[in-house]
């Protein structure tokens, strides 16, 4: 049992190098783990058995560690992170016996963000927050904030809490449909249907909510790969898939919907400050891109967490 001066609790059979000031209060730690004397552990904390900790770690409070998990040199956990039993992380890409790299790659596991059993994690590699890596799952490249991951190698099957909302526009009624999501909807352009092909036409300055100032396609996007996964500041955009079908997740920091294209007289408009997410493009995906703004790499927010707080801002 730890000293009376411990804030932390040991099992007798853990053994724990680091000094007691390493760990946070309330935390737990169970038989068989062993810490070595770098390793720094936050508050309220639950380490299982069998596990290892390395020197160079880094982990947050509220971490649930289960057993069988070994956590090397590089790797940071923020924050209510959930690893699973037996979860491998790697930290060297060309591993050989006594032959080691000058720094190991940082691996980070963001806020709130889940690793099922028996995932793999390769070096290097950011998981976004609260993104859900399923259990077996083997991860070689980021996973964005809140993405569901699975398989090996590892791809995006949805996004956490995002339903996906139906776009239903009857053209001879309603040609606009709000989403479920601050400020964006779909438009139903005009289109002509035809024996001899069918015609979608849009009067620009009359149906998009701002001036054109760019024009851009995308294609030929591996399924398992993702477009987009930012905010912009300022930047307008209206979206039509021209060709094939792409999925949009939009996200304004409390509501988070799905949005199918697939549709070349269906639009969709995404104002500021919505996180976007494009993903499950078909092989044959063209997607057609109206913007408000010439190309600005300022006028981008890549990380979840900064979008959150900017939202958080007072207008």
């Amino acid at each position: 049992m730890p000293e009376s001066n411990q804030k932390f609790f040991a099992h007798p059979a853990a053994i724990i190098e680091c000094n007691d000031t390493a760990v946070g209060a309330g935390t737990r730690i169970w038989a068989n783990t062993h810490i070595l004397p770098g390793a720094v552990i936050g508050e309220d904390c639950n380490v299982c058995d069998f596990v290892f900790i390395e020197n160079d770690v880094v982990i947050g409070d509220r971490v649930t560690i289960k057993s069988g998990v070994q956590l090397w040199d590089g790797i940071r956990i923020e924050d209510e992170v959930f690893i699973g039993p037996n979860a491998t992380f790697t930290n060297d890409r060309f591993p050989r016996s006594k032959k080691y790299p000058a720094e190991f790659p940082r691996t980070v596991l963001k806020k709130g963000s889940s690793i099922g059993a028996n995932a793999t994690v390769l070096p290097g590699l950011t998981i976004g927050a609260s993104a859900m890596v399923g259990a077996g799952a083997v991860v070689t490249r980021d996973v964005p904030a809140n993405a569901i991951v699975a398989g090996n190698p590892a791809v995006i099957t949805g996004y956490v809490d995002a339903k996906q909302q139906t776009v239903d526009l009857d053209a001879s009624t309603d040609l606009t449909q709000a989403m479920e999501v601050e400020g964006v909807f779909v438009r139903r352009l005009k289109y002509v249907n035809d024996l001899r092909g069918d015609l979608s036409v849009m009067d620009v300055q009359k149906e998009i909510p701002f001036e054109v100032q760019r024009i851009f396609w995308v294609y030929d996007v591996p399924n398992e790969r993702i477009r987009g996964s930012h905010v912009h500041r300022v930047l307008e955009e209206f979206l039509i898939c021209v060709k094939g079908s792409v999925t949009v997740v939009v996200d304004d920091g409390s509501s988070r919907k799905e949005i199918v294209l697939n549709d070349p007289s269906t639009g969709l408009y995404l104002p500021p400050k919505i996180w976007r997410t494009l993903y499950r493009y078909s092989a044959d995906a063209v997607l057609l891109v109206l913007a408000s703004h010439e190309y600005d790499a300022n006028d981008y927010i890549r990380d979840y967490e900064t979008f959150l707080s900017m939202i958080a801002e007072p207008r």
